[in-house]
């Protein structure tokens, strides 16, 4: 016959086995924070993003282009610029790098530039306009290689000569209205939103050329998720995101290029060299969010 446990000791062993899984607990709370934070690194509360932005609001305006057109005023359709408040037909590196910009941060002086938006044939502005620089869209082991964009590096994206939605990679959309469905033209905003455009620049650059004669062939889009040889060096994507502060009939917006599917880009570089080269080093090869100072947020 088994003999009956004192009702003290039973409770006793209850407190200590309570004891020792709290115990447990704790410690697996510690390793799981610890390796989390380890794989943050270096900034404790890292977010895994590959990301620094520059917000560059609007300049001016001019029927100028000095990538498609240089030297050449009023021989291209009207653009909006960012950045770089000098930019015309004549815009060379050296008057990037010493003139004044719009952009947050302001180390960033260099240019942006879109085909101006009208609404029953007024300009209107983007009220927020971000270029974010990221490192997507392409392997891991490909961004963990990723160089900075070289200075004085000229990117068109876009087609300003398409003729339909097929020939292009524009994408319109709203804000706060994800109901709505992206596309490649104008899309019709419910009131109280804005519309929104996203352009993506190619990635991959041939490791030589600044520029090239059709101003694209020297830069190249990823091929399954990897630069293809014949432009091996990876860089950071840069997306240009704008809003606009319209909304409605799509049948009132044209751009100076023509349909919405026209959206392009260009962008001339004229960040600081170190400027550049820390961001990657601590943003985009890393994979961490980083903020308009290019410190991890």
């Amino acid at each position: 016959m088994e003999r009956a446990v004192p009702r003290a000791g039973i409770r006793r062993r209850l407190r200590l086995a309570t004891a020792i899984g709290a115990l447990l607990t704790l410690l697996g709370t510690y390793a799981v924070s610890t390796t989390a934070r380890a794989d943050a690194a270096p900034g404790t509360n890292a977010i895994r993003v590959a990301e620094f932005p520059a917000d560059c609001g609007f300049s001016h305006r001019l029927p100028d282009d000095p990538i498609i057109f240089p030297g050449l005023p009023g021989a291209s359709h009207m653009h909006s610029f960012f950045g770089s408040t000098v930019t015309n037909a004549h815009t060379t590196l050296p008057d990037l790098l010493n003139s004044a910009t719009t952009c947050n941060p302001g180390v960033d002086t260099s240019s942006y530039w879109v085909p101006t938006l009208y609404r029953n044939n007024v300009p209107v502005e983007p009220a927020i306009v971000t270029f974010y620089y990221l490192g997507e869209g392409v392997r891991s082991d490909v961004v963990a290689r990723t160089e900075p964009l070289p200075q004085g590096l000229r990117i068109v994206a876009g087609n300003a000569l398409a003729t339909g939605p097929e020939n292009s990679i524009a994408r319109w959309s709203c804000l706060h209205a994800g109901h709505v469905p992206p596309s490649k033209n104008f899309v019709n905003c419910p009131a109280g939103t804005m519309l929104e455009s996203y352009l993506d620049f190619p990635q991959c650059w041939n490791g030589r050329d600044l520029d090239s004669p059709d101003h694209k062939s020297h830069m190249a889009y990823p091929v399954n998720q990897a630069c293809p040889a014949s432009h091996p060096v990876p860089v950071p994507k840069l997306r240009q995101v704008l809003r606009y502060p319209v909304n409605g009939d799509p049948s009132q917006f044209r751009l100076a290029s023509g349909p919405g599917y026209t959206m392009h880009g260009d962008f001339f570089n004229a960040w600081p060299v170190a400027e550049m080269a820390r961001r990657v080093n601590d943003c985009i090869r890393p994979v961490i969010k980083c903020g308009h100072d290019g410190r991890p947020l």
